[in-house]
């Protein structure tokens, strides 16, 4: 293989590569930034490709693996999570507050709030709110729909601390969500 090679599967396999980027991230920039590494990953390691799998298939790879760092390096930031934020949802004996307990979000409407653009801004800006630990967790777990084993492996984080994350997170995002879609 060589450059020549690399250059036309630039041409050939931007687009999809990106779209399974921006779908991993939910950020243009970031995907395109993953897109980039993949190409020049590639280009440093044109001599070892064999091959034994498409093109394609190897970019992916590359391109996987560069998506998996992106999130290993962001979960090894230490966040300080304060425990105290969370007791606003709960009273003493751990039950759900009154004006904190989730609401019901289904809708009589014909139009499931997931096909509505303007809540996935919302959805989309709660997410981005979130720490970056979390926000790669939940996306791990339910846009890539990566398993906790997997996720806990690919983030170098305890089960333990990935289902209290998790459950962190729902609770964040459903109070965010709640205060600026339902409340509007």
């Amino acid at each position: 293989m060589n450059k020549k090679d690399l250059s036309t599967w630039v041409a050939e396999f931007t687009d999809d590569l990106y779209r399974w980027a921006y779908h991993k991230t939910s950020s243009n920039d970031l995907a395109a930034d993953l897109v980039q590494d993949t190409f020049l990953a590639a280009s440093e390691k044109i001599e070892s490709f064999k091959g034994d799998s498409s093109p394609k298939t190897w970019l992916f790879s590359i391109l996987n693996h560069k998506i998996i760092d992106h999130y290993r390096k962001k979960v090894n930031q230490t966040v300080n999570i304060d425990d105290q934020s969370f007791s606003v949802f709960f009273d003493s004996g751990g039950s759900w507050e009154e004006s904190r307990k989730p609401k019901d979000w289904h809708e009589n409407d014909e139009k499931h709030v997931l096909d509505d653009n303007e809540f996935q801004k919302v959805l989309e800006k709660c997410m981005d709110a979130l720490p970056e630990k979390w926000n790669a967790c939940v996306k791990l777990k339910y846009l890539a729909e990566k398993n906790g084993e997997e996720i806990c492996q690919e983030l170098g984080i305890t089960t333990s601390n990935f289902w209290q994350i998790v459950h962190r997170a729902k609770l964040q995002l459903r109070d965010c969500v709640e205060k600026n879609w339902f409340n509007n």
